[in-house]
């Protein structure tokens, strides 16, 4: 069976809405010891399940899920897989800490109807220069992340998307 190789361990950031790791974290996929490891680096900020706010109250942003939703996020930020199968290794992780089948199965799909958009989000953030991975020495109280919102992010892509293909390239 797969395992989380680390204890996780995050703090807050002030904006009320994203940790960031103050250790590595890491999730062996599939089966332990399978040679499979995806590797969370310290100083990777997450905003856990993003979800959105009318579902909160069944499916709060922090739960069973927490790790899982982590080795998630990093998967879409780093883009390192297909998206289909980050999901995927989301649902497999999600297995591993007993997630219940109705929250899972909920989480699971909504990742697969909606996640294009983080994924869109996360491409858009690279390519203007922004790293959600930080400096954690370099963090004193009251920092804040710098992530510009998603609408912004989503309609530059829209746009440099339609201009490149206008141009042919």
């Amino acid at each position: 069976m797969s395992r989380f190789t680390q204890v996780l361990l995050v703090s807050p950031m002030d904006d009320g809405n994203t940790w960031i790791l103050m250790r590595d974290f890491g999730y062996e996929v599939g089966e332990e010891a399978s040679g499979d490891t995806i590797e969370v680096p310290i100083g990777f900020m997450t905003d856990f399940a993003s979800v959105p706010w009318i579902f909160q109250w069944w499916i709060p942003k922090w739960g069973k899920y927490g790790n899982a939703a982590v080795i998630h996020d990093w998967l879409y930020w780093s883009q390192s897989r297909p998206r289909r199968a980050s999901d995927l290794i989301l649902l497999e992780a999600m297995e591993v800490m007993g997630v219940d089948g109705i929250r899972k199965n909920a989480i699971f799909f909504g990742v697969r109807a909606l996640g294009w958009w983080a994924w869109l989000r996360n491409q858009e953030d690279q390519e203007s220069g922004f790293n959600r991975v930080l400096q954690v020495l370099e963090l004193k109280s009251g920092a804040r992340s710098l992530r510009r919102g998603s609408l912004h992010q989503i309609f530059n892509a829209v746009i440099r998307r339609a201009r490149t293909e206008r141009s042919g390239t």
